[in-house]
């Protein structure tokens, strides 16, 4: 039986497994959140290497004479559209992905393998929806294609008997038969692999310890949200006596109760990017009759940052933005407070963010009465003062980040 050429061979069993191995970590990526990163940048590389090798395929076919087919009729006819299928599955999987690398928000830089940069497409970010959709189209499209392809060469080879798999092994070998085909399991089995395992879930907002800590890095955007929670976290309730009375006795200490949120969104382009931190806590003492008492210590988990998309997830776990290997903490320091309206509080202090310390304020408001108050407020944080958004992909972002607040605290 005439085989294909070695070089057509060896492309689509090497083909075969790599698209085994995508699809295997494709179906995971958008759950990982920003400890996908790496992946993504391997699921891009792998990508593109599948372009090429798709070219390289395509130019092989039409230069190295083919078997004839083994079929006619409508049998025959179904073949070949799935083998065009799939052409059109390996060219149109891996450029969709390149658009919908190439239109998203904010830019995430890809080098192929971490050493050839891979420029972006001229695409405008208004065809970001149709390439995202048409990704996953595509790439289930190419999956009811494949098991159609090896469904038909099984049954030819197995059923009828006639040796059609021989065509593309480079020898009539027993171990060949079974080892190459094993090279699409292997793909697909490595690819679940080197899926990193579930994160454990982070309780929201625990309280920190009364000793006194080192302050650590925070992000431009987290550190305001921190801020925010950390004064937002102080109760207090605007009094309304024209007079101001001593306190009695000291100022209470505040448990921020699960299930309160800091934001954070920026301008980018003409649009908005919005997110927030999962992960953070706070330390709080004050008497919201008596704000200059307050005490106000917020930490925030740097890389719980999520913007509801991976790749910008990972970008902002990156040296560019927050710096998380250096910096994993963001942690705001306030003493004291002032009044600002019948509800309305002001607290200044230190936001600490990737290794720099500069003046940073929130406004708060509290509702509620006795042991048990509401918190919400906002703060504004110039970004470039901390180093946050320094590279050639926040060329388009805003300079101040808008940072919002809530949450529910008890007295102890």
């Amino acid at each position: 039986m005439q085989r294909y050429s070695r070089l057509a061979i060896f492309l689509h069993w090497a083909i075969a497994a790599l698209l085994a191995f995508q699809i295997a970590v494709g179906w995971a990526l958008e759950d990982l959140g920003a400890r996908g990163f790496a992946l993504f940048q391997w699921h891009k590389s792998i990508g593109i290497s599948i372009l090429l090798l798709t070219f390289a395929r395509i130019a092989i076919r039409y230069w190295k004479p083919r078997p004839a087919p083994v079929e006619r009729g409508w049998q025959g006819a179904l073949a070949k559209a799935v083998h065009a299928g799939l052409y059109l599955f390996m060219l149109g999987a891996p450029l969709t992905g390149w658009a919908l690398v190439s239109t998203a928000k904010v830019k995430v830089p890809t080098l192929i393998f971490g050493i050839v940069p891979l420029p972006h497409l001229p695409l405008p970010m208004s065809a970001h929806d149709l390439a995202e959709g048409g990704h996953a189209l595509i790439a289930w499209i190419g999956i009811a294609l494949f098991v159609l392809h090896v469904a038909g060469a099984l049954r030819h080879h197995v059923l009828m008997g006639d040796g059609l798999l021989w065509r593309m092994m480079p020898a009539r070998s027993p171990l060949l038969l079974a080892a190459l085909p094993a090279l699409i399991a292997a793909g697909f089995v490595l690819g679940r692999a080197v899926l990193p395992a579930p994160a454990a879930k982070a309780v929201a907002a625990p309280v920190l310890p009364a000793a006194a800590e080192e302050e650590e890095e925070m992000p431009a955007n987290a550190a305001e949200p921190a801020a925010n929670a950390v004064n937002a976290a102080a109760p207090a309730e605007a009094g309304n006596a024209a007079v101001a009375e001593e306190p009695v006795g000291p100022p209470p200490a505040w448990t921020v109760q699960p299930g309160g949120t800091i934001g954070f969104s920026v301008g980018n382009s003409g649009e908005t990017i919005s997110g927030r931190f999962s992960k953070w806590r706070a330390k709080i003492v004050m008497d919201p009759d008596h704000p200059d008492s307050a005490d106000i210590r917020v930490e925030i988990d740097l890389a719980s940052a999520s913007v509801g998309d991976s790749y910008k997830d990972g970008m902002l776990a990156g040296d560019e933005f927050f710096g998380v290997a250096a910096h994993p903490k963001a942690v705001f320091t306030a003493r004291g407070a002032e009044k600002t309206g019948t509800n309305g509080y002001r607290a200044s202090g230190t936001l600490n963010l990737k290794g720099v310390s500069k003046p940073q304020s929130i406004r708060f408001t509290l509702s509620g009465t006795g042991k048990a108050r509401k918190v919400s407020g906002s703060a504004t944080i110039a970004r470039a003062s901390f180093g946050v958004g320094n590279g050639e992909s926040s060329a388009g972002l805003d300079p101040k980040v808008s940072v919002s607040f809530g949450f529910s605290a008890q007295a102890e």
